[in-house]
């Protein structure tokens, strides 16, 4: 999101876990716990963005989770984003069923339970009827089928469709289990059969919930059908993918929205990517690792989030984020594991040096 906004020509300080060294040159990183001896929290990076100097803030996960972060950050200058009371209610799962439940016309397979205040699948289980619901959970129908999302940009009650994209989840290949999220492949001319559907459901968040700016929505694609899971009500990860597949500048996307209204003259039915299919896979550590020399990673468009010479990462932290492209999702995913596999050497490298 740094980047984009860097590109885009705004002046940008970004506060998050990480400050990777791969930064925008002209990002001001700054990484709580290396720069300000704090670990990363809503309330703490909130609280550090209101000692800078800024014109509007903006926000990423997991502050949709956390509203009152967001009503300090209102305070501290122009939003660019959704307001703490949008947050309230699409992240509420009542309020989600009550809005989309004619989108379900299928009975659920299984059941899961997941906490109300979560991102990335953490902390998701399998549920049992019968089975005591914790306080701050809730339970979820479980349909098969494929995990994905739908990106778009709202504004007014309207919203313009901007990528479809396959997501990857739990996968090993990447260091993730059960329902971990771990990266998204964009492949238009394979998903183009649930562009109606799942703008429809854009639209319909857009109205319902007022959204602005960009957002997206996790679905489940089955034989044609989408079906929707939650909205995540801010930028999400999966978005820098339609800016190297179709040259948006998500950041000023986001921007025109929010400052003043102005969705994009876009559309998405018609839209070629520079290949067919464009991804990328977040690199989970599968052991503890003390990172050697880094630094010629920045010279590789194909891995990105580069963390510094020296970090101490834990095993089932992210290591880094690799990308690929193909002519197709499967050759795209398949390229994905092969990059993967080649951080995953040098990591290994690492470990037996730390060890």
């Amino acid at each position: 999101m740094a980047e984009s906004a860097a590109r885009a020509g705004h002046v940008v300080t970004s506060l998050d876990a990480f400050g990777d060294l791969d930064q925008h040159p002209g990002v001001r990183a700054l990484s709580l716990p290396r720069d300000l001896g704090v670990a990363f929290t809503a309330t703490a990076a909130t609280k550090a963005a209101m000692e800078l100097e800024c014109d509007a803030v903006a926000y990423l996960s997991p502050f949709e989770n956390h509203p009152s972060a967001v009503r300090r950050l209102e305070q501290r200058a122009a939003l660019w984003g959704n307001g703490p009371s949008v947050l309230k209610r699409a992240r509420d799962p009542r309020v989600l069923a009550a809005t989309f439940g004619s989108a379900v016309n299928a009975e659920p397979t299984r059941w899961l339970l997941k906490p109300r205040a979560s991102g990335g699948g953490h902390r998701i289980r399998w549920w049992t009827p019968g089975d005591v619901v914790p306080a701050g959970s809730y339970v979820q129908p479980f349909f098969d089928g494929v995990p994905s999302s739908i990106i778009f940009v709202a504004a007014a009650g309207h919203a313009v469709p901007l990528g479809l994209t396959r997501q990857l989840v739990g996968e090993e290949a990447f260091g993730a289990r059960e329902f971990r999220y771990c990266g998204n492949i964009l492949c238009h001319a394979e998903s183009a059969d649930l562009l109606p559907a799942t703008a429809a459901l854009a639209e319909v968040a857009a109205r319902e919930f007022n959204l602005v700016g960009v957002n997206c929505i996790d679905f489940i694609a089955r034989e044609a059908h989408a079906y929707p899971i939650e909205i995540n009500p801010r930028w999400s990860a999966s978005m820098e993918l339609v800016e190297r597949a179709y040259g948006l500048t998500m950041f000023g996307t986001h921007a025109g929205a929010c400052a003043a209204g102005e969705l994009p003259s876009f559309d998405l039915s018609r839209a070629r990517a520079i290949a067919p299919a464009v991804g990328k896979a977040i690199v989970f550590a599968r052991h503890d690792v003390i990172c050697g020399d880094t630094r010629d990673w920045r010279d590789d468009p194909t891995v990105r989030d580069v963390p510094h010479p020296g970090e101490r990462i834990a095993a089932g932290r992210p290591a880094c984020t690799v990308f690929a492209d193909g002519a197709n999702a499967a050759e795209c995913h398949a390229a994905l594991v092969r990059r993967a596999n080649r951080v995953y050497e040098i990591l290994e490298s690492w470990s037996s040096v730390a060890a």
